[in-house]
Parts: structure tokens; sequence; C-alpha cells
């Protein structure tokens, strides 16, 4: 009987030796297969993806200075241009009689006032006759300087390198002073991707910001912001940043109005604890995210604020001073901790 007893005890003292061990092989394993990562303080870097068009950032409208009919276009839209080409002429023959008329008439009135001063000089005319032909002479001067000037602008000539963006007029059209004939762009430091962002997002723009644009047929080339709206748009309420584009080596242009795509890495001034979204073992009354940390051997349930919140990431707030947290980013759900629910800043 006592030999039955003790061998059921002894049984039984196995098994539960046996238990006890088996219990913390599995959580050695448990805490072997947890993933603890180290996460120190970071300035908040949000990466905003946005779709834009390529667009010239100004252009410019080309006119005759003076009237006449158009008999030469030298170019269409598209095209491209070279500073100081003759881009249109005007026809020049009534441009041309009307300045040699002109001319004619001021060696005239110069004669004149030579021959009234040989009279004078004989007490055969009078100082106000020299000064009546001095006059017509600075008359007809400044009517030879308009004609000369109309002459010289019968002509558009490129003020720059660029291409024609439009063409307003046709061959042989009565042109107007002023009437814009041809719409034009510069080529160099001229384009620009227009991009829509949120409030938010305004907020951490800086004007000279670098911008990864993704170019078809190019390939990813750095842009700059080269402008920020001091208001929002008034129906959509989004702010219109402008990106300036390098200037581009290719034997492919970039096409006006192509879709482009621009990535901006934008910094805010403040410190926070990134982590991945697998870290975040749930929220708790306050709002407040719950993560199991490690700290020295033991596991703690621990609650932050939360800054910001991506698909892939949940940014924790921190300051420039916060210590490092050993963060179990993987197989919290199989370790046991004691919970800290005061909230850690």
């Amino acid at each position: 009987m006592m030999k039955a007893l003790l061998g059921i005890s002894i049984t039984q003292a196995l098994m539960l030796s046996m238990s006890t061990l088996l219990l913390l092989s599995s959580f050695s394993a448990d805490a072997q297969q947890a993933k603890v990562e180290q996460v120190t303080p970071q300035l908040y870097v949000k990466n905003v993806s946005r779709t834009g068009k390529v667009a010239f950032r100004r252009t410019q409208n080309l006119s005759f200075k003076t009237s006449g009919y158009l008999t030469r276009l030298n170019i269409d839209e598209g095209q491209v241009f070279k500073q100081e080409q003759v881009l249109a002429s005007l026809d020049i023959t009534e441009l041309r009689e009307e300045k040699n008329a002109t001319y004619a008439r001021l060696l005239q009135a110069k004669r004149e006032v030579n021959r009234v001063t040989a009279l004078l000089s004989k007490n055969l005319s009078s100082e106000k006759e020299l000064d009546l032909a001095k006059t017509e002479v600075e008359t007809t001067r400044a009517a030879y300087k308009v004609a000369y000037y109309n002459l010289e602008k019968s002509q558009v000539v490129a003020p720059f390198d660029g291409v024609v963006v439009k063409r307003y007029s046709d061959l042989n059209e009565l042109q107007s002073p002023g009437q814009p004939i041809l719409q034009v762009a510069a080529l160099e430091n001229n384009l620009i991707v227009n991009l829509a962002l949120t409030a938010e997002e305004m907020a951490l723009v800086n004007l000279k910001q670098a911008a990864r644009v993704n170019i078809s047929g190019v390939g990813v080339i750095t842009g700059w912001v080269s402008k920020v709206p001091a208001s929002a748009d008034q129906q959509s309420n989004l702010f219109w940043v402008e990106v300036l584009l390098p200037a581009l080596e290719q034997r492919k242009p970039i096409v006006i109005g192509q879709l482009v795509e621009v990535n901006l890495a934008l910094t805010a001034n403040e410190y926070v604890y990134p982590l991945p979204i697998a870290a975040l073992t749930s929220m708790d009354d306050r709002g407040n995210a719950q993560i199991v940390v490690q700290q020295q051997g033991e596991f703690a349930l621990q609650s932050y604020t939360v800054e910001y919140l991506s698909n892939d990431v949940i940014y924790l707030s921190a300051q420039a001073a916060s210590p490092a947290l050993n963060v179990v980013t993987q197989g919290w759900q199989h370790l046991t901790y004691k919970s800290q629910p005061q909230n850690n800043e």
C-alpha cells in the first residue's frame, strides 16, 4: 500500500516537473520569437506624393509696335527658336516710303535754316523767321525718328531661346500696334509642376525645398519648390505649389501638360517615435497607443500619445531628449507583460 502511494507520488512529481519545464520552455520560445527593435526620437518627416502637370512658369506675348500687313511668319506652334531670330515681319513698303519722305523733309528744313541765316546776316530776314525754321527742323527730325522706329519695329525678333506656345495671326492679316501675334516661352529654368497641397502639408513646405519628380521617358530628377502661395484656392481650399524643374539635355522634350509624380519629404519641427503599425497592441480609453516595451529583461505595456498615423507607420509623441525605446514590434501577443497605463510622453 505504501509502495503504491509512493509510486503515485513520484509519478505525479515527475509529471509536474515535466509540465513546469514545458511551460518554461514555452515562455522562453515565445520570448525568443518576439522581435524587439530600438527606436530613438526623430524629427517627423511626412512623405507626400502628388500627381501634377508640367507647365511653363512664364509666357510672353510678342507683338508689332506699328501697324501693317503680316507678310512673313517664319515659325509655328511647337517650334523652337534662338535669341535674335526674326520670327515675323510686316509689309515695309509704306513704312520705308514714309521714312524716306520724312528724311527728305528734314534735309529741306535744314537748308531753310541755312537760307534764313544767310538772309538775316544781310538784314533781309528776321529772328522770328529763323526761329520758325529751326522749329521746323526739330519737328521734322522727331517725325523722322518715329518713321525710322516704325520701320525698325516691323519685325518681331526673339528676345530669348524658346518655343512658340500659341500663334494668334495668319499671313496677310492686318496687324495693329500691341496686338499679340505669338505667345512664346523660354526653355531655360521655365518648366514647373503645379501641385495641390492641404493646409497641414502646406505648413511644412519651404521655398527651395528639394522634390523628387518622376517623368515618364526621363526618369527621376530633382526639382525645387519655387513658389509658395499666401492663400488657398477659393474653390478647392487647396494650396497650389510650384516645383521648378532643372534644365534637361535629352532628345525627347517634355510635353507641356504631361502628368508626372512628385514626392516631397516634409519635415516638422517636432520629435516622434516612428513605429511599424504591427507594434500597436490596442488603443486605450484616452485614445493613446499601447505598445509593449522591454525594460531590464522584462516586458511592460505602456501608453503613448499618437501624433501622426499612416498606413504603415504610427508616430508617437517624443522629445529631443527622450530615451530610446526597446519596442516589441512582432510577437507581443505571446508574451506575458505587466501593464503601465500611464502616458509616457
